[in-house]
């Protein structure tokens, strides 16, 4: 098989599971939304009936924006996510009529704004019996399919050399001078990867264990490049984790802009957003007054629709005429602004798949930085490589992986991510000292997955509560209890579980610890399970207990809390059978993920019995019992 061959194989591959994976995702939503009638969609939390338009205006690029508000359910939660794809909808008597669609560009509570596919504000907007339902997201896999197929026939330019070389088909060229650097506040680990990402022609890589230092690493890494190349374009998987680099980079002194949409609305975040900017400038009101005049001019065009003699159509074909013409003046003073605003930035800083976004579509970088690409679909990743002659990928392997629904896309390869596969032919620099958890928290993860390379500095090594809270790492059995995990069905879902048994177990064992140590000084607590249908129900527990809704507890899924800590973490593993199924806990990247988000104390509650016949778990229950703390549900219960 050729150099070429071997990577095109596995790129139309790829290309074939993105595909698998793309019916299997519509065949789940369809399942679970569009074969729902409205009333159970809402209360799923699929559609927000009724709502308001609160605002409308003029988006970037010729779009009109409107800002909803729902009017009922208001708090409850729901599966609106930033950047999810939305239908209109208005309900009559005569049935329910679609009107428009478009992107949320962010939430907040009950209000989002979502940027419509359209030129024009719609006329329903002040109407009744509004409402809004989600959609399928096509754009994401359209742009990853075509990507791919741009990678694939790509020969004898950048995009083809970057593919031979992330396939370990040629190995990447690094300088021949090692630039020495030594940033201060940073450990020599953090430090050499720097050195590291300064002298790779190619690709880069950081390998950041939790609590290590990747993102503080990372803003310096784009520092130290933004000041030898200029403009550096920054991207990550999900809109939050852009937000995050958003304002790191910003706090540290770089002109960053945020493109595309958002996971909050914060003013310290909102104010780098390009849309914030535009806004702001004072050649927007122009460029506004504008487009409302060519919206007005199509407005009385479509006037015309019927029969008309050859005045009317006259008139018609000039308003259009001034519309388009308008509309393009319009865009040329926009584009215009975009360009200094984009030109005038130190980081540009958008998700994979906004990479795609036609306000940098005509951009190419020297580096592109990727950060927590070991989360990342290899067709998502390609979509910024494609504007790259530099890649720097950062994150790590043994946390969270991509998200991938379908089985058999997983057995053709798709979750399996770029950064995994060039880790075994392309060296990746180790963040080795890790300023989070006490030593007892750390070492399991430390032994399993990073080959016991990690240090816990010694400003963490040993803190704990206070002097006598006990060993930070709790194991409390249920085995024996009776606790047995159940069932619930969940439409257009694969069965969900979750154990109320645990969850008072945790509860006693919580307001024991917060009787234990000054309440006032402990507001850092989580609680936290692999399983969505546990958290649901211990949410919904806390919000109905006096004791428990005083306390400062934070629940929330493993996936949720990714990127997050807490002086205090609680597990509720949930499973308890009599057959030891353990089901996706066997995932055990997720695991490392919940185990190391605790600072001082780490508390797991689970069935031996059940877990135990696992290998993973059953080293996990000698850890306890050898170097933390292991206690039996029976010391619990009242």
């Amino acid at each position: 098989m050729s150099e070429k061959k071997a990577d095109i194989v596995y790129l139309e591959r790829i290309l074939s599971a993105l595909k698998t994976e793309r019916e299997e995702d519509f065949l789940q939503f369809k399942e679970m939304i569009q074969s729902v009638p409205l009333q159970e969609r809402i209360e799923l939390g699929y559609s927000w009936y009724p709502i308001k338009v609160e605002r409308a205006g003029f988006a970037i690029g010729d779009r009109a924006f409107v800002i909803v508000e729902r009017m009922a359910r208001r708090d409850s939660p729901h599966q609106f996510r930033d950047g999810s794809t939305v239908s209109f909808f208005i309900q009559r008597p005569d049935g329910k009529i679609k009107e428009k669609t478009g992107v949320i560009n962010f939430i907040e509570r009950n209000r989002m704004k979502i940027i419509l596919n359209t030129k024009d504000i719609p006329e329903w907007i002040d109407e009744s019996g509004l409402g809004l339902d989600m959609l399928f997201d096509e754009r994401s896999y359209e742009e990853m399919e075509k990507v791919l197929k741009k990678v694939i026939k790509a020969e004898k330019n950048r995009i083809a050399e970057l593919r031979v070389i992330l396939h370990g088909l040629r190995p990447a060229a690094y300088s021949e001078y090692r630039i020495p650097i030594d940033i201060p506040h940073l450990n020599p680990s953090q430090n050499e990867a720097i050195s590291a990402i300064l002298a790779a022609k190619d690709v880069a890589i950081i390998h950041g264990p939790p609590g290590t230092g990747k993102t503080t690493t990372l803003v310096q890494a784009i520092r130290e490049i933004n000041t030898r190349e200029g403009t550096v374009l920054v991207c990550a998987p999900s809109n939050s984790a852009v937000d995050l680099l958003t304002e790191r980079l910003a706090s540290g002194g770089l002109n960053v802009v945020r493109v595309g949409n958002i996971s909050r609305v914060d003013e310290d975040l909102l104010r780098h957003t390009v849309d914030y900017i535009m806004a702001h400038h004072p050649e927007r009101k122009n460029i506004n007054k504008i487009r409302a005049q060519a919206s007005e001019c199509r407005r009385k065009a479509k006037r015309y629709r019927r029969s008309f003699g050859i005045r009317e159509r006259e008139n018609r074909e000039k308003l259009q005429q001034e519309a388009g013409e308008l509309s393009a003046w319009a865009n040329q003073m926009e584009n215009r602004l975009l360009d200094q605003i984009l030109d005038g930035a130190d980081v540009i800083a958008c998700t994979l798949v906004g990479a795609a976004h036609p306000t940098i579509e005509k951009y190419k970088f020297r580096t592109v930085v990727v950060d927590e690409a070991a989360q990342a679909l290899e067709p998502a990743i390609w979509i910024p490589l494609c504007k790259a002659e530099k890649i720097v990928f950062a994150g790590d392997p043994f946390q969270l992986p991509p998200t991938v629904k379908s089985l058999d896309a997983r057995r053709m390869g798709l979750s399996v991510t770029t950064m995994e596969r060039c880790l075994e032919h392309i060296p990746g620099a180790l963040l080795n000292i890790q300023y989070r958890m006490n030593q007892a928290i750390m070492e399991f993860s430390n032994r399993h997955f990073y080959d016991g390379k990690l240090q816990a500095h010694e400003a963490v090594r040993s803190h704990r509560l206070y002097s006598d809270a006990g060993e930070p790492v709790t194991f409390v059995d249920t085995v024996g209890c009776g606790f047995d995990e159940q069932v619930v069905e969940v439409q257009g879902r694969f069965p969900s579980r979750f154990n109320p048994d645990e969850y008072a177990i945790i509860r006693e064992h919580m307001v024991k610890l917060f009787e234990d140590y000054d309440a006032e000084n402990l507001h850092s607590v989580a609680l936290i399970s692999p399983y969505r249908e546990q958290v649901i129900y211990m949410q919904t527990m806390i919000s109905e207990d006096e004791e428990m809704k005083k306390l400062p507890v934070t629940v929330n899924t493993i996936d949720g809390f990714q990127g997050q800590e807490r002086d205090v973490v609680y597990i509720s593993l949930v499973r308890s059978n009599s057959k030891g199924e353990i089901g996706f806990l066997t995932d055990y990247r997720r695991m490392n993920v919940a185990m190391t988000r605790a600072r001082k104390k780490l508390v797991v509650v689970g069935d031996s019995g059940t877990i135990g016949q696992d290998k993973f778990y059953d080293a996990f229950l000698n850890y306890c019992e050898q170097h933390g703390a292991y206690h039996t549900a029976w010391e619990f219960m009242l």
